[in-house]
C-alpha cells in the first residue's frame, strides 16, 4: 500500500485562482524547509488556500489538543509560511506569498533562508516562467518615472490632452499624497545576494517603496525597514530611476497601487525575469503595460545606448546604417517587448526619448487573485 505524503497533499492544496505550487523538486524541497513533520500533519488537515480553518476543526480533524496546536504552529506563522487571524488558519500560495513574508520578517535560521533563496531563484529561473504563459492573468504595471509629467512626456493629438496621464499612472502621486514613506529590501535581489548571484543593477536595499499606514507598519515588522522624509523619498526613487530599476505595482487603481511600489530589475524580479527569459510579449507577461511607451527624436539622440543597457525587457535595438552618411542609424523599439516603464526616456542624457500615450487601457479598482488581494495573502 503506498504511504500518503502530507507534503505532496499540502502542495495540492496550495491553491490561490491562478496560483500554485508546481510538482517540482524544488518546490518539494522548499516546503521542508517551511515546515517539519509535526506541522506538515496538521497542515495536511487545511483546505485549500483560499479558505480559512478554525482551531476548532483542526483540533476535530487532528485529535490533537488546541493549546498544543497553537503551540506547533506558532512557529511557521512567525516565519510567514502560514496565516492566521485569531483562532483561524490559511495556507498561501508559495510565490507570491510565501516568498515576501519569509524574505521580509527574516525570522528563520540564517543557513534556511540561504538554501530557500537559491530554491526560489532555481523556481524563477526555470519554473515560474511557464506558469506565466499558462495563468494568463496580470498582478502588476510599471509607474511612469517621477519626472514623466514635467519632463518626459509628448502631447499625442489622438488623444484627449486631459486622458495623456492620469494621477494613478504616476509614481509622483505616491510622493505628492503622503507623508510616510518606508523603504523595505528587495526579496527578489535579496534572494540573488544569499543564493551567490547579486544583481548588477541595484542592491536588494533600494528596495519595495511604501506610503501611509502601510509605510508605519513595515517599521515594525519589516527587517531591514527605514524611514524616508519627503525630500529623501523624492531622492531614492530618482535614484531607482537612475539606476534603472522599473516602478512596478498592483494591476488596479485603488488601496493597493497607491500604498506600494516594487522598484523592480529584469534579472532578479519575479514578474520581469521569467517573461524576459521567455521573450514573453507584452500581452503575455504578468505585467501589464503602462498606456505610454517611447518615442525617439533622432535630431537629439546621439546614439549613446544608454537606452538599450537600461531597457528591462531588451526592447530597444542600435539600428546601424547603410548608408555612408548615417542617416539610416537609428534606435529600433520592438512594441510587442515594451511595458512602458518610461526607464529609457528617464535616463536619455539628450532629452531624445519622450513618452507618448499610444493605448487607453484602465485597471479594475481592485485586483482579486482567487478570492483576496496581493496584500492579503503576500
Amino acid at each position: 500500500m503506498t504511504e500518503i505524503d502530507p507534503y505532496e497533499i499540502v502542495r495540492q492544496k496550495m491553491v490561490l485562482g491562478p496560483l500554485y505550487a508546481p510538482k517540482h523538486k524544488s518546490v518539494m524541497k522548499l516546503l521542508k524547509i517551511f515546515w517539519n513533520e509535526e506541522v506538515i500533519n496538521i497542515l495536511s488537515k487545511f483546505e485549500s488556500a483560499d479558505k480559512w480553518i478554525t482551531i476548532k476543526e483542526l483540533e476535530e480533524k487532528t485529535g490533537i489538543p488546541r493549546k498544543e496546536i497553537k503551540k506547533i504552529l506558532s512557529r511557521p506563522v512567525e516565519i510567514g509560511s502560514i496565516d492566521r487571524n485569531m483562532n483561524k488558519y490559511c495556507l498561501i500560495p508559495i510565490l507570491p506569498g510565501i516568498f515576501e513574508r519569509y524574505y521580509t520578517r527574516r525570522k528563520d535560521t540564517e543557513e534556511n533562508h540561504i538554501k530557500a533563496a537559491k530554491l526560489y531563484r532555481d523556481l524563477m529561473k526555470d519554473v515560474l516562467s511557464q506558469e506565466i504563459i499558462e495563468s494568463n492573468f496580470r498582478i502588476f504595471r510599471p509607474l511612469l518615472p517621477i519626472d514623466a509629467k514635467e519632463k518626459l512626456l509628448e502631447i499625442n493629438e489622438e488623444f484627449d490632452v486631459q486622458s495623456q496621464v492620469l494621477p494613478y499612472e504616476e509614481v509622483a502621486n505616491l510622493i505628492e499624497n503622503n507623508e510616510d514613506f518606508t523603504v523595505i529590501p528587495c526579496q527578489c535581489r535579496l534572494i540573488g545576494e544569499l543564493s551567490g548571484e547579486p544583481c548588477d543593477v541595484a542592491h536588494s536595499d533600494m528596495g519595495c517603496f511604501i506610503v501611509g499606514l502601510g509605510a508605519q507598519r513595515a517599521l515594525t515588522n519589516t527587517a531591514g525597514a527605514r524611514r524616508l522624509t519627503k525630500e529623501e523619498a523624492i531622492e531614492f526613487i530618482k535614484e531607482t530611476e537612475k539606476a534603472g530599476l522599473v516602478h512596478n505595482t498592483i494591476w488596479d487603481k485603488g488601496y493597493e497601487s497607491s500604498h506600494f511600489i516594487c522598484n523592480c530589475c529584469s534579472c532578479h524580479c519575479g514578474a520581469l525575469l521569467p517573461a524576459k527569459l521567455m521573450g514573453l510579449t507584452e500581452k503575455e507577461g504578468v505585467v501589464q503595460p503602462s498606456n505610454f511607451a517611447p518615442k525617439f527624436n533622432m535630431d537629439l539622440c546621439v546614439k549613446c545606448e544608454t537606452c538599450i543597457r537600461k531597457c528591462p525587457n531588451g526592447a530597444i535595438y542600435h539600428k546601424w546604417p547603410q548608408e555612408s552618411d548615417s542617416s539610416d542609424e537609428r534606435m529600433i523599439l520592438r512594441k510587442e517587448l515594451c511595458i512602458g516603464c518610461g526607464i529609457c526616456a528617464a535616463n536619455c542624457p539628450n532629452d531624445a526619448i519622450k513618452l507618448v500615450k499610444v493605448r487607453d487601457i484602465e485597471p479594475p479598482d481592485k485586483n482579486i487573485i482567487g478570492n483576496k488581494t496581493f496584500l492579503e495573502f503576500a
